[in-house]
């Protein structure tokens, strides 16, 4: 996120002229990595997948502060996330904003899905204030309740692959995680949980 309010409609029509359609080169990321190699036979229409999403939820956040380096280190952070959805749900917006009670940081980040009718799959595209770019989008989806999700890219210099998991524990339950992979799948450290309980809409004036 940014400093100042986020207007959806803004971020929406930005986004989506260059984030419209999932790259071939992160669809085969997610099938070498998940070891499908037919990831798109007898998938089911999950375009509503992300619909339990939607809504404001209280946000419970570990951070893993020192990665792939066998740290057991962790912060945690508080604050609310907020999902949005758009394109008739097969698109949605979400915003985090947590922050640590000891030491004060903040974290801010964006993430946009998008949902590929033709490939039956998702791509999450995510950026933090930090960055101020999209990351390579995560690609996957659903069976059931659970959603896994790939990408490769580098950390500190080094080749690997990320891993998105997403639970869909009750109507006012989510769960989330991130792992990172530096030996080509084989080992998974994670890094990023979080725990969302949904808090109870505003009342209507």
């Amino acid at each position: 996120m940014i400093a100042r309010p986020i207007h959806h409609f803004t971020i929406v029509a930005a986004v989506l002229c260059f984030l419209a359609h999932p790259t071939a080169n992160a669809q085969s990321t997610a099938a070498a990595i998940s070891g499908d190699p037919h990831q798109n036979a007898a998938l089911h229409d999950g375009q509503r997948d992300f619909d339990f999403e939607i809504g404001r939820w209280k946000a419970h956040l570990k951070y893993l502060a020192h990665r792939l380096s066998g740290s057991n280190d962790w912060d945690e952070y508080e604050g609310t996330v907020v999902t949005t959805p758009f394109m008739d749900g097969r698109g949605n917006l979400t915003e985090m904003n947590v922050e640590d009670a000891t030491t004060h940081k903040r974290i801010q980040n964006i993430a946009v899905r998008l949902y590929n009718p033709a490939s039956r799959q998702w791509s999450i595209y995510g950026a933090s204030s930090k960055s101020g770019a999209f990351d390579p989008p995560q690609v996957g989806q659903f069976e059931g309740d659970k959603g896994e999700f790939y990408a490769s890219d580098t950390f500190e210099g080094r080749a690997i692959y990320i891993r998105f998991v997403w639970q869909n524990l009750s109507p006012t339950r989510t769960h989330f995680e991130q792992a990172f992979s530096s030996d080509g799948g084989k080992n998974w450290e994670v890094n990023w949980i979080y725990d969302g309980t949904r808090l109870p809409e505003a009342a209507a004036p």
